[in-house]
């Protein structure tokens, strides 16, 4: 296997986990914010931590509201510049999924100096740089300090309209859920850190990872539209279920309909997951109803931790085309129809 060079150690050697993968377990961080109480709440502050939602949103006037939010990990990949690039797509993807658009950034770097050189924390510095600027924002500023493993990510503000803030609260009974990437990149780094993953299976990786989710601030525009989340580390049962909580419905998914990255399929198929994608259905599982005699690779794939994943769309039935349209526009040619949301107890159901 060829893969790109990089400098000695291997950058997902220096780390006990890997982009999204490495979030703390979703069971694990809904107990240690069950003891800590929101505190004051302004009445400026539009989205807060009530319904898991991607980010912060504070409105300043009747016409602009700011999104901010913070996204950072350790390694998915060796490659420096690629690891750069992929934690800043990630992060970003949260202010996209609010519906806003990116005005600044600032990096986040916790990096063992006694490990990697300079030029290597240089290379993931510059990825995600690379990022901020086709994303058409500076990086104002950071924060650095000397840690054990690598970290690195962002601060993301971005600014919306009020009107146009897609929260998990507003999803409505009866609206279509539309996924914009295909699902598996968990899988593909859990190849990848047993060395199993080939060139192919490396490039198709950083082709759904380093993808903007800049089409969210547009489908915001639409009045369809009634919820947007971003599909990272809870899978995409995890995130549809933040969905459901918050809007009190129950969802429908079809197993057949999910957009799957080929080779993650075979690597699945050979029992390759993630530890994360295990955490996660032990979290959230009682909350989940599978098919009878749904393999566990089909569940892995299915609580898969998506480092920069498709935004997952809360859409009415007569705006499905329309927002089919806008993702195919922006180049997000595997995003499908993948269920449906109705009345009920928060729930996801696999069919």
């Amino acid at each position: 296997m060829t893969l790109p060079a990089t400098s000695s150690p291997a950058l997902t050697q220096l780390a006990h986990g890997g982009g999204c993968g490495c979030k703390i377990a979703p069971g694990v961080l809904s107990d240690i914010l069950a003891r800590n109480t929101p505190g004051l709440i302004p009445p400026e502050l539009m989205v807060g931590i009530e319904t898991s939602d991607d980010a912060a949103v504070w409105r300043l006037n009747d016409e602009q509201a700011l999104v901010a939010t913070t996204d950072f990990f350790t390694p998915i990949v060796d490659d420096p510049y690629d690891f750069g690039r992929i934690a800043a797509t990630n992060a970003l993807s949260d202010v996209y999924a609010m519906g806003g658009r990116p005005i600044m950034a600032l990096a986040i770097v916790g990096m063992p100096i006694s490990k990697l050189s300079p030029e290597v924390i240089g290379r993931i510095l510059e990825g995600g740089a690379s990022v901020c600027r086709e994303a058409g924002i500076p990086i104002a500023g950071g924060h650095s300090i000397d840690v054990v493993e690598p970290i690195y990510g962002l601060v993301a503000l971005g600014l919306v309209h009020p009107k146009r803030v897609r929260r998990n609260a507003d999803a409505q009974a009866g609206d279509v859920l539309v996924l914009g990437k295909p699902l598996g990149v968990g899988v593909l780094s859990a190849a990848l850190k047993k060395g199993l993953l080939d060139a192919a299976g490396y490039a198709e990786m950083l082709r759904h990872t380093t993808k903007l989710n800049r089409v969210g601030a547009d489908l915001a525009g639409l009045d369809s539209v009634h919820a947007i989340t971003d599909v990272t580390g809870f899978g995409l049962a995890g995130h549809l279920l933040e969905i459901c909580r918050g809007s009190k419905l129950a969802a429908e998914v079809r197993w057949d309909a999910l957009p799957l990255i080929a080779s993650a399929v075979g690597h699945a198929q050979n029992g390759i997951w993630t530890g994360a994608s295990t955490r996660n259905w032990a979290s959230y599982g009682a909350s989940v109803t599978l098919p009878d005699g749904f393999p566990d690779w089909q569940r892995a794939l299915v609580t898969d931790p998506q480092t920069s994943g498709g935004l997952l769309v809360s859409v009415a039935a007569d705006g499905v085309d329309a927002v089919l349209a806008m993702f195919r526009e922006a180049g997000f040619g595997e995003a499908a129809v993948v269920g449906t949301l109705a009345a009920g107890a928060p729930r996801v159901t696999v069919v």
